[in-house]
């Protein structure tokens, strides 16, 4: 394994209500000293996205304004990890507050990173089966659209369309359906 550089400075240069973003000075093995830029999240435990299976092989996407594009885009339920809850309880709160659905059984598949390079943010996969409907109250501005998609056509969806076109969405539906297929009886 490789020995990571040295961090000689962190300090912070800008800030939000959401997140702030961090100079840190590296020392590299070799030497060579570089200062880099990161965005970190301001004060969150972590991330979850959740794919809610209602039955085999009927996945429940959600279709949510996304004011980084500037229009509806369809995805996974998503969202932060309060400080005083797990991951598992923080996946199932999600899903209600924005499927309308509860999971009887909530499996965490795989984290992942979504720019390493100047991000230390993870957001954990959980697959969620055995669902029943509750709505929880969330902080959506508005009611948020569920569309029930059958898995078997993900790569109709993503290949075809522009709907679907967030990674971690895409990535944790791929990740999902490849378990489905794998998980042992």
């Amino acid at each position: 394994m490789r020995k990571k550089p040295e961090i000689l400075d962190t300090r912070t240069v800008a800030s939000s209500r959401l997140f702030r973003i961090e100079a840190v000075n590296l020392r590299f093995p070799n030497g060579v000293e570089v200062e880099y830029e990161r965005l970190r999240g301001a004060g969150k435990v972590g991330a979850v996205i959740i794919v809610p299976m209602l039955d085999e092989n009927t996945v429940l996407l959600i279709r949510e304004y996304g004011v980084g594009l500037e229009r509806y885009e369809l995805g996974l339920p998503k969202g932060r990890v309060e400080p005083d809850e797990d991951m598992l309880e923080a996946a199932n709160r999600e899903l209600m507050e924005e499927a309308g659905y509860g999971a009887r059984t909530l499996t965490p598949l795989q984290a992942l990173s979504l720019a390493p390079a100047y991000m230390g943010h993870r957001t954990q996969i959980v697959l969620a089966e055995g669902l029943y409907p509750q709505r929880e109250e969330g902080d959506e501005p508005e009611p948020i659209e569920v569309v029930p998609t059958p898995l078997n056509e993900l790569d109709d969806l993503i290949f075809n369309g522009d709907e679907l076109t967030e990674g971690r969405s895409i990535a944790a539906l791929y990740l999902a359906r490849s378990w489905l297929e794998r998980r042992p009886d």
